[in-house]
């Protein structure tokens, strides 16, 4: 993945646990989606 890369919708839970999606974080302006490893993981 790269910057400026299209992304396919999706929807998780937020930390109440309700659901968001994707498309609705999109319409209210740019998103930045950062991954990182599990702490105490070798990676």
């Amino acid at each position: 993945m790269n910057v400026g890369d299209a992304v396919e919708s999706f929807t998780l839970d937020d930390q109440d646990g309700n659901p968001v999606s994707f498309d609705s974080l999109v319409e209210s302006g740019p998103v930045v989606v950062y991954f990182y490893i599990k702490a105490m993981t070798s990676g």
